[in-house]
């Protein structure tokens, strides 16, 4: 527990040491989740809470889905200018999306219809409900939803997945989540998952294999700043390199 001006605060799940991908292999049970039928999905929207959610989560579903000729379209919340605190953010900012849309290219969705929001980069908690309303606008007239897991311990990710949701409800429209930072902190069988709602999106070889040529389209996040390590580590760039994708129904 950390202490702040004497009380008693808990770590962030993030900043905790993490689940090796290791043990989340061993855990048979996570290639037996149900399998999602993406080729069913004729109109789908991703929502990013920061440039490479996208990709980290859904990339090979999304590379899938343009390929089954579903109509795609990405909306991107914040430019992911607050990732180094001590660099300029708007120079960060356009770092980070010119990395999303290189990635988006190498996984073949070099025309995805992209929509910028820039709400702030660490304060969509804040203004969440301007959000919900913003996502209502611009997911209209798709039948499905990807967006961040509305529990996944980083507070944007957390946000906008909540705003989907609620304007996902409103609409009548399927929201599926995908989780970032849950392969971190929880493990297999992790009680605080709610597993029984889980289900895979299986990645051919050439697929997965795309996805990871993306990921390193990230430069900024997968090397040291300045004051720190990388946003992206080798351990948990590794959770998103398998021949799977998981969803939250």
């Amino acid at each position: 527990m950390l202490r702040s001006q004497g009380v008693r605060v808990a770590p962030n799940r993030i900043d905790l040491p993490g689940t090796p991908e290791e043990t989340w292999e061993s855990w048979l049970e996570l290639r037996h989740l149900p399998v999602a039928n993406p080729q069913a999905w004729r109109s789908v929207v991703i929502v990013a809470a920061h440039p490479d959610d996208e990709v980290l989560g859904v990339g090979g579903t999304m590379a899938l889905l343009a390929a089954g000729g579903a109509r795609l379209r990405l909306i991107a919340v914040t430019d992911g200018e607050a990732s180094h605190p001590r660099a300029d953010p708007e120079v960060i900012g356009l770092t980070r999306t010119a990395e999303s849309a290189e990635a988006l290219a190498v996984l073949g969705l070099p025309d995805i219809e992209v929509i910028r929001l820039r709400f702030p980069d660490t304060g969509l908690t804040a203004c969440e409900n301007e959000l919900t309303a913003r996502l209502g606008e611009v997911c209209a007239g798709f039948g499905v939803c990807l967006a961040p897991w509305e529990e996944d311990a980083h507070a944007d990710h957390e946000a906008a997945g909540r705003a989907a949701r609620r304007a996902g409800r409103r609409a009548s429209r399927q929201v599926l989540s995908y989780p970032i930072w849950m392969w971190h902190w929880a493990r297999p069988a992790d009680r605080r998952v709610p597993w029984p709602r889980a289900c895979q999106v299986p990645l051919p070889p050439e697929v997965a294999a795309r996805k990871r040529s993306a990921i390193g389209a990230f430069a900024s996040q997968l090397t040291d700043r300045e004051d720190a390590g990388p946003v992206l580590p080798p351990a948990t760039v590794a959770h998103f390199t398998r021949e799977q994708e998981v969803l939250l129904r």
